[in-house]
């Protein structure tokens, strides 16, 4: 029920009257809209285990003011409810999570599952391309009165060894200032996935204070280690740490039974490419050949980057067989002109090799290169073959 009031009062010699209305519904306007529906979505990704199809993504969801909530995965409803969380499952790759009211979009976001490491999708399933174990290799170094060992990641091929092995090394962690990076360790897939095919034994040795090695990690840092020094001497006297962390891993890789240490390679990306090759030329009765991966030290944008990546490389030139470097355009780090001229310093000074240039696709950073192995697959399969003939 409505109820109208009329008020009266004098102003100057007039009588306004106010007239109030009573309907207990707020404004009492009969025009005003329902609030907007308004929804967020967050989704997880999974790790599908060897063997299997699929794995359990979560989903999870909020809407305010929804008449009519869904959540779709893909193009199947999995929830209807105005909130709350489940799980689909989902195969390899990327599928779309989308929440809607009725037919309008509140939010969408991507969910993505991978196989589990040292397997691939076979368009059915993840299987197993390698055995995955975690060693430890002992080192000469004494920190903190405790010896140093380091964690070093082996993909071993399916079958029975021994084999010939690839020790990978690692890069840097971008700049350096960001200590939560140092603890990650490095693999890659794609190269571990590239090598066990074909009957190698792949390391990934971890350099001292990187992912779950001892030591301190301490390649070339700033005073107060806010970041990567930009200096020649701590540069290359971080360079001397991890060549001294690189020979200790490859005297462990070659000692082990499941290696043929009569047909080994030294491998990396970014400082582990240039380590390859200085190392390659350090242990040339260890090693038959070296492939750098986008290798450099110190940065372009380091104003001492010449005077530490040229007289750097031009260490390898000592190794007495052929190298192989791959590098991308597009790179953050170092310019292919930049690049070429290290290799022309390394060629000058007595060494031996190819320089291959790759183009990756346009929006991806060509220092990344290792994570294309259908662009570079071809000119290592070569080399390898040219290197054990």
């Amino acid at each position: 029920m409505r109820t109208r009031i009329s008020v009266g009062f004098l102003v100057g010699a007039a009588v306004q009257v106010l007239t109030l209305g009573c309907s207990g519904g707020g404004s009492g306007s009969s025009n005003e809209s329902p609030p907007r529906a308004t929804g967020t979505l967050t989704v997880a990704g999974c790790v599908i285990a060897e063997g299997a199809s699929a794995c359990p993504a979560r989903v999870t969801w909020n809407t305010s003011g929804a008449a009519s909530p869904v959540v779709l995965l893909g193009s199947s409803s999995i929830a209807t409810a105005s909130s709350g969380s489940a799980t689909a499952p989902i195969a390899s790759g990327s599928q779309t999570v989308t929440l809607l009211d009725g037919g309008v979009r509140l939010d969408e976001k991507t969910v993505s599952a991978s196989c589990v490491s040292a397997s691939s999708w076979d368009g059915n399933a993840c299987r197993a391309f390698a055995v995955r174990t975690t060693d430890r290799a002992p080192t000469p170094f004494v920190e903190g009165g405790s010896a140093v060992t380091l964690e070093v990641v082996i993909f071993r091929p399916l079958g029975t060894g021994p084999f010939p092995a690839v020790m990978f090394n690692h890069g840097s962690t971008g700049n350096g200032d960001d200590p939560s990076q140092f603890t990650v360790t490095y693999t890659s897939e794609s190269v571990a996935k590239f090598f066990t095919e074909r009957g190698w034994l792949v390391a990934f040795p971890q350099r001292r204070g990187r992912g779950g090695s001892d030591g301190l990690y301490d390649e070339g840092f700033t005073p107060d280690r806010s970041r990567y020094s930009c200096l020649r001497d701590p540069a290359l006297a971080g360079f001397e740490r991890a060549l001294g962390d690189a020979d200790a891993a490859a005297d462990y890789l070659a000692s082990r039974s499941d290696v043929d240490a009569s047909r080994m390679l030294s491998a990396g990306t970014s400082r582990g490419g240039i380590l390859a090759i200085v190392h390659a030329a350090q242990r040339p009765d260890l090693f038959d050949g070296a492939v750098n991966f986008v290798g450099g030290w110190l940065g372009e944008g380091c104003e001492d980057s010449l005077a530490v990546n040229r007289p750097t490389f031009a260490r390898g030139a000592g190794f007495p067989r052929s190298t192989l470097w791959l590098y991308g355009d597009n790179d953050s780090f170092y310019s292919l002109t930049h690049s070429r001229g290290n290799f022309d310093v390394f060629i000058a000074a007595g060494g031996s090799g190819s320089f291959l240039i790759f183009t990756r696709a346009p929006t991806l950073n060509g220092h990344f290169l290792v994570n294309d192995p259908a662009l570079w697959a071809t000119a290592v399969d070569a080399y390898v073959r040219q290197v054990l003939q």
